[in-house]
Parts: structure tokens; C-alpha cells; sequence
């Protein structure tokens, strides 16, 4: 039954993407907030029927830490998933993303029309400034930029392996920053199409203010993600805290 479930999720999430993507394309011709709200009512559009057909649900706690204006979002990225349930919650969120998926037809037609940050992570020193560069264009239009520390999916119970780009933000952007927890790998892998049911939850942390030196920053922002993410599993799969 979960495969068969799965496998009408994926048809639905294909579908839902060429009905907002392609029927809504007009909205591209328009400033870029009409663009965003068709990526918000698809987040949710994917959500609901996530729920429905496939059985997970997903919560989002600790709403109260969710900053409203410009902010620096940090997540665990265990899915797919992570980058569409924040346009769900987040007022005006702007993601960090690979810059191969800028030309796919209509997925990169929105994220370059509502300014994502696009990076080409092969240009090592010089993408590491171009985000930097980017992520401060967007701060100053009161956005909430979320970056993947990790920089890609990791498996549930994968060893934590932190890159620089978010130090590089929080010390050029001088600004807190929100780490999100998830658990959301338990139920919608980082590869293959089965989604298991159950509750994904992204949790919204207790800021970390601005400031501090880069090896406690790091340090502090790994221990929480961590920590928070591993309390999230169920007791039978496998949690790795930082080193």
C-alpha cells in the first residue's frame, strides 16, 4: 500500500507542478510577489495532498522563533521536501540553490523571476562571494534567506558535514540567525520515491544572535540543528550528533 500511495503522490506532485508552473506562467509577465504566491499556494498545494494521499503530515513548531522581516535561515536538508514546506510558513523566503537548475523550464523560470540565489558551487572562492554578493541584495529587500548548511540532502543518521557558505552569510550580513530542525528524511527519503507515513515536523529554533566568532557560531548552530533533528526520530533509526 505505501508503494502504491507513493507512486500516486509522485504522479500528483508532477502534475500539481505543471499546473501552477505551466497554467500560471502568465504571472511571470507580473512584478515578482505574483510569482511567489503561486510558489506558496503549490508548497501548500504539495502539502495537502502529500497528507492525503501518502499520509504524511507536516507541522511546523516553535512558530514563535519564525522571523517575519529580513533574516538568515539555517535548515537540516534530509529531502526534497525541505525546499517546498518553507514557502508554506515563510512570508517572503528566498532559498539558496544550485545555478544548473536556473534554465529547467518553468521551475527556474519562478526562481529566477522571485530572485532566488542561484550558485555555482564548481566556482568554489568566486561562488562563495557571488552568494554572499546575492544573499545581501535580497537581505536588503527584507527577505528570509534559508541556506542548507550541508549544502545537500543527507541521509537520516549521516554524519553532519557543515560548509562555510553560512558562516560566510552570517558574518557578512552581521544578522541572527534561525536554525530549523527536521525529520523529515524518516518519511520523504533523501532518493528513491516512497514516502512512509507519519508526521514530518520542522521546528523552528531559538535564534542565534549576531556577532559571535566564526568557530562558535558553527559550532553552536551544528550542536542545535543537530541535536533538535535527532530528537525528532523515532527511537529505532539511527541519530549521529556533532563531533
Amino acid at each position: 500500500m505505501t508503494t502504491l500511495r507513493s507512486l500516486v503522490f509522485v504522479v500528483w506532485l508532477y502534475l500539481s507542478m505543471a499546473l501552477f508552473a505551466v497554467g500560471l506562467s502568465p504571472m511571470l509577465l507580473l512584478p515578482y510577489r505574483p510569482a511567489m504566491w503561486v510558489i506558496r499556494g503549490w508548497s501548500k498545494f504539495v502539502l495537502f495532498g502529500l497528507r492525503w494521499i501518502a499520509g504524511v503530515k507536516v507541522e511546523f513548531h516553535g512558530l514563535e522563533h519564525r522571523p517575519a522581516g529580513a533574516a538568515l535561515l539555517a535548515g537540516k536538508h534530509q529531502s526534497m521536501l525541505d525546499v517546498i514546506a518553507p514557502f508554506a510558513v515563510l512570508p517572503d523566503n528566498c532559498f539558496i540553490m544550485k545555478k544548473e537548475l536556473m534554465p529547467l523550464p518553468f521551475f527556474g523560470w519562478f526562481a529566477w523571476k522571485t530572485k532566488m540565489i542561484a550558485v555555482d558551487r564548481s566556482a568554489h572562492a568566486k561562488a562563495l562571494k557571488d552568494m554572499v554578493k546575492q544573499a545581501r541584495a535580497r537581505f536588503a529587500e527584507g527577505r528570509q534567506i534559508l541556506i542548507f548548511p550541508e549544502g545537500t540532502r543527507a541521509e537520516v543518521g549521516a554524519a553532519p558535514d557543515y560548509k562555510p557558505g553560512i558562516a560566510a552569510l552570517y558574518r557578512d550580513l552581521d544578522a541572527p540567525c534561525t536554525p530549523i530542525a527536521t525529520n523529515s528524511g524518516v518519511h520523504w527519503p533523501a532518493h528513491g520515491f516512497r514516502r512512509y507515513p507519519g508526521v514530518v515536523i520542522y521546528e523552528f529554533l531559538p535564534v542565534i544572535p549576531a556577532g559571535l566568532k566564526r568557530a562558535e557560531f558553527m559550532a553552536q548552530l551544528e550542536e542545535q540543528i543537530e541535536t533538535a533533528s535527532n530528537a525528532l526520530l523515532p527511537e529505532d533509526r539511527p541519530a549521529r550528533l556533532p563531533a
